[in-house]
This record gives structure tokens, C-alpha cells and sequence, in this order.
């Protein structure tokens, strides 16, 4: 496990850039953490690092799952939040989705113990005016250099 303080948001976009460029095809990256502490500008840093610094990247809070293609593989933004069961994610095509390329996901404990087992859990939690975030290794990212 590393901790990283994220100190403001360009710490958080800087923390999402490093990581991007240890991905690799069938990874998941798991979003821990609060409404409010950084869930999704960290995913955003990183779509923004694998595809272009423009890239719209809107929040899947409604849609629950966005789409983006990059020079490698593709990438899905899934946000889990309003999910009843597990079942609904594989529905929506979470596991297609890590054979086809890289997934991101919000709300991973919506999977209720489904989890990928090739992933990256990030917590992110409040830490005064900055954010802590725990970086907790799985899988095939155990031992991988994060760049972080």
C-alpha cells in the first residue's frame, strides 16, 4: 500500500496522469471514497492523460458508463452509485469491458464482492483542505511500478 497527500486538485490530476501510464489491457482501477473527495477528478486526469488534455469527459453518474478510445486500448468510466445489485454492472457490460480494454470504476462496493481481481483500489479520503489517497495493489498490479 503507498499514501499519497493530495495536497489540491492539481495534485489529483497530477496523481491521475501517473497513473495512466502504467495501464495496461484487462486492468481496473477502483474509486473509493466519499461524495466529494476527488472520485472524479482523478478519473477525469486520467482519461484526459490517455486520450488528450481536452477530452470532454463528462460524469457517468446518469448515463453510468462512458466510452473513450486511446492509441492502446479502450477505456470505460463506470460510476456505480445508482446501481440496486451487482448484476446491473455486468448488464451494463463492466466485465466485456475489462477484456475489451481498461475500466475505471466509481462505487466499487456496489460490486458486493465481485471485484476484479487485476486491479488498483484507490481510497480518497478528506484530509483537512487536501485529500489522502491509499493505493492498495491487486492482482497484476502487485509489484508493477505506479510512477506515483
Amino acid at each position: 500500500m503507498s499514501e499519497i497527500t493530495l495536497a489540491d486538485e492539481a495534485a489529483t490530476i497530477a496523481l491521475g496522469a501517473a497513473l495512466a501510464a502504467c495501464l495496461q489491457h484487462g486492468d481496473a482501477v477502483c474509486l473509493w471514497g466519499p461524495l466529494g473527495a476527488g472520485k472524479s477528478t482523478l478519473a477525469r486526469a486520467l482519461i484526459r492523460a490517455l486520450t488528450h488534455p481536452g477530452q470532454e469527459v463528462p460524469s457517468p453518474t446518469f448515463t453510468l458508463v462512458q466510452t473513450y478510445e486511446t492509441d492502446g486500448f479502450p477505456i470505460a468510466h463506470f460510476d456505480l452509485y445508482r446501481l440496486k445489485t451487482a448484476d446491473e454492472a455486468f448488464e451494463l457490460g463492466l466485465d466485456d469491458a475489462i477484456e475489451d480494454g481498461v475500466v475505471l470504476i466509481e462505487w466499487p462496493e456496489r460490486l458486493a464482492g465481485r471485484l476484479p481481481s487485476n486491479r488498483l483500489d484507490i481510497e480518497i479520503e478528506m484530509a483537512g483542505e487536501g485529500r489522502l489517497a491509499r493505493l492498495h495493489p491487486r492482482g497484476s498490479f502487485e509489484g508493477r511500478a505506479l510512477g506515483v
